[in-house]
């Protein structure tokens, strides 16, 4: 593969993985916000937080289903374009994804399916419980993910034999600060989106003066608490990553030492970081700042029922506010992963040397704009499909509602 389709193949796993990954973060937030709300609807009785349920975890759905489609597509490209990197480091890379997969695909995906299905015909405490199975195998299947993709940036727990990985530590490998450390990182950025995506679609229907003035206050509450219980954590976690960052990254003297050892184990190359990778830790840093002025400005207004009624310039504010965490997530993505080249496995597996062999330019480029028109149509749908939904409110939930009762005909009485 030439250098030109070895970047063509890069920015289609690219494109592939990060648009998937904004699906994963609002899924993991939202599903952890409809499961406290659906706790407190069962133990209270309250009427209202059970129509939020209901309300919010048709988005959940919606966005959860067209992201396991993402996903799916995401998986073909290993085969397609990096048989390399499965050939020499599939035992240890491939044996957390599998149990994403066994996770993802059989759990999680049962007991939703139980959850939507089960409504009004399950125990109210046995539907609760399927929604907290959904919620945790659904933050083990991130953990996974996050366990390959640790490894590709920290290798622990393995051995070389005869030019192929071998894992010999599986504590090691699930216990890899680099896997660890971005899990809880992920955590708290996937409830930082949830919770600006619940406070802006509930200023989208304040603003708009509606009638369930009750119904999106309460909605506005738990965004806005989400996003101040969040935005601490999520820049926390995220920093101590930096102790566990490629030496490259960091740049003075380590960053010097590395490339003089890897020039002298692997032969020149270009080891420093593109200036991509920098300019994705700048965008990130730039998110979170204003995420954080937000979320004082939110705490100010938090204690006032009134203004967070009747605020409309906070409420257009809120609206506003929705894509950051967005923007946030891609950027950094982009510094952690664009920061570790030219390794696919850092110090093990150069990225040229993971893609498939005999994969020309004219194929690369066919899957790439299939994928690139696939996923776009994918994001468009997913996006209309939740303005839609958001956009009706509480009135319009399908979500557990009782099919209409088809009219009986009386019965006729037998003529002789």
């Amino acid at each position: 593969m030439g250098a030109g389709s070895l970047d063509l193949a890069r920015l289609q796993f690219a494109l592939t993985a990060g648009t998937h990954f904004l699906f994963v973060a609002l899924t993991l937030g939202l599903a952890t916000l409809v499961a406290l709300t659906q706790t407190r609807a069962t133990v209270s009785g309250s009427a209202v937080h059970a129509r939020m349920v209901r309300f919010w975890g048709q988005l959940y759905v919606i966005n959860y289903a067209v992201g396991i489609v993402t996903g799916l597509v995401m998986e073909f490209q290993f085969g397609l374009n990096w048989s390399g990197l499965s050939r020499v480091t599939g035992s240890v890379f491939g044996a957390p994804l599998a149990l994403e997969t066994i996770v993802a695909f059989f759990v999680e995906s049962t007991f939703l399916g139980l959850w939507i299905f089960g409504w009004d015909r399950l125990n109210r405490w046995v539907h609760l419980s399927l929604i907290w199975v959904v919620t945790l195998t659904a933050y083990l299947s991130a953990y996974f993910v996050l366990v390959a993709n640790g490894w590709l940036q920290r290798p622990v727990g393995y051995v070389m034999v005869d030019g192929v990985a071998r894992l010999d530590d599986a504590g090691a490998l699930l216990a890899n600060p680099t896997a660890v450390l971005a899990f809880f990182h992920v955590l708290f950025g996937g409830l930082l989106t949830a919770g600006f995506f619940m406070a802006g679609v509930s200023g989208f229907h304040l603003l708009r003066r509606t009638a369930e003035v009750e119904f999106f206050r309460r909605s506005m509450r738990i965004g806005l608490l989400t996003v101040m219980v969040s935005v601490m954590p999520v820049v926390v976690f995220g920093g101590t990553q930096f102790s566990y960052a490629q030496p490259t990254k960091l740049g003075g003297r380590k960053a010097a030492a590395a490339v003089a050892d890897f020039t002298a184990r692997f032969g020149p190359d270009d080891y420093r970081p593109p200036v991509l990778s920098g300019v994705g830790e700048a965008l990130m840093m730039a998110m979170w700042m204003l995420m954080l002025l937000i979320a004082v400005v939110a705490l100010v207004k938090f204690p006032f029922r009134r203004w967070l009624v009747r605020g409309r310039v906070f409420h257009v504010l809120m609206i506003a506010a929705v894509p950051l965490p967005y923007v946030a997530m891609i950027a950094g993505w982009v510094f952690r992963e664009v920061g570790r080249q030219p390794w696919m496995v850092y110090g093990v597996l150069k990225t040229r040397d993971a893609v498939s062999p005999g994969v020309g330019s004219a194929s690369v480029a066919v899957s790439f704009a299939v994928f690139s028109v696939l996923f776009a149509g994918l994001f468009g749908v997913n996006a209309w499909l939740l303005a839609r939904f958001a956009r009706r409110g509480p009135e319009g939930a399908g979500l557990g509602a009782s099919p209409p009762v088809e009219p009986v005909a009386p019965a006729m009485s037998p003529t002789f």
